[in-house]
């Protein structure tokens, strides 16, 4: 990507999140940001949160539910990363006390080659419809995130079985057997482009790629297992929106990460954003980076700390306020809109 090229993805990014006649920063939470609100848990008590997912209606509305309370400048859809697997032929479920399972971890190139993704649409045609609600109840005024998980990150969940801390077996996996390895990201590779381009054409105007697992790969790994199959999804979409990469705790690759050509980096908790804009080109964007845990703190507190990163990032051109990775399910309804009025009050 030449340098003219990067600007304009930024500048398409910037009006994407409604940012460029505006004198502070555009904010949205990261996905699951209507987890902890009180009509989120009155809704999802009839359903299971796979049922949420898949119906668009229900989607639509969980997804809309924090830009009702809060006025967001952007609308994430709601989704899960593991749609794809389980359109795949894997199929998974969300643990009440955390974390998800997948019905059975890859361990064979059996398994593998049992994964098809050239018919994902036929499974998970859901997602597309259920932007193209929210985009009938916003209309013009907010931008609306569509997002797919990173091959690499969606890889060791269906080779793990479920979540797991440091994707131990999958990286044993990796070293073990590289090419079943590279078939598998090539699979997951292909069901994700197929998927965020109907995301696109049902009307997202932003993509973002959760990398959430990349920090659990070796340094030299990044690229090979990661960055460069995220690079083949932003390729295939070919610039016709702009796109995020969440790397988390990748603060040893950043130049692997603007490789990818993504038009933003969204940036994790663990290091100082500012530190982040002098190793990146400044035409690519950044969102971030509050801790998260400060949903779950006094509101002072939060609101200090938002103040701190809003100070440090005053006049950086393509600034998104976010967190630093997503919404704590016990987070603070206080906590999050007095984030949200110190960004919105920012001058």
């Amino acid at each position: 990507m030449n340098n003219s090229e990067s600007i304009t993805h930024r500048d398409r990014f910037l009006r994407a999140c409604k940012c460029e006649s505006t004198d502070r920063p555009p904010i949205w939470m990261m996905r699951q940001a209507g987890r902890s609100l009180p009509e989120y848990r009155a809704l999802k008590e009839g359903y299971k949160f796979t049922e949420l997912v898949q119906n668009p209606e229900l989607a639509a509305e969980v997804t809309l539910q924090p830009i009702r309370r809060f006025g967001y400048d952007a609308a994430v859809i709601f989704s899960d990363i593991l749609v794809i697997s389980e359109a795949m032929g894997q199929p998974y479920e969300l643990l009440e006390q955390g974390g998800v399972k997948v019905d059975f971890a890859l361990n064979s190139k059996a398994d593998v080659d049992k994964l098809d993704p050239s018919r994902v649409l036929d499974h998970i045609a859901y997602t597309p419809e259920a932007i193209r609600v929210v985009r009938k109840e916003l209309g013009d005024e907010r931008a609306i995130i569509g997002f797919a998980g990173s091959p690499w990150t969606l890889a060791s969940f269906m080779v793990e079985g479920g979540s797991s801390r440091d994707n131990l077996r999958s990286r044993a996996l990796l070293y073990s057997e590289p090419k079943l390895f590279h078939a598998l990201l090539e699979k997951i590779t292909e069901a994700t482009i197929i998927y965020l381009k109907a995301q696109i054409e049902a009307g997202a105007d932003v993509i973002q790629l959760f990398d959430s697992q990349g920090g659990t790969l070796a340094p030299n790994k990044f690229w090979e297992v990661s960055g460069r199959w995220m690079q083949q999804i932003i390729a295939a979409i070919g610039g016709t929106v702009p796109t995020i990469v969440f790397a988390r705790n990748v603060h040893h690759n950043w130049n692997k990460v603007v490789q990818t050509g993504a038009s933003a980096l969204g940036i994790d908790w663990g290091i100082r954003l500012s530190d982040v804009c002098k190793e990146i080109p400044a035409h690519v964007a950044v969102q971030g980076n509050l801790d998260p845990a400060l949903l779950i703190a006094e509101p002072e507190a939060a609101i200090g700390e938002t103040q701190t990163i809003l100070e440090e990032m005053r006049g950086r051109d393509g600034f998104i306020f976010n967190l630093g990775h997503g919404v704590p399910p016990n987070a603070d309804i206080n906590a999050i809109m007095a984030i949200t009025k110190t960004v919105q009050n920012f001058k």
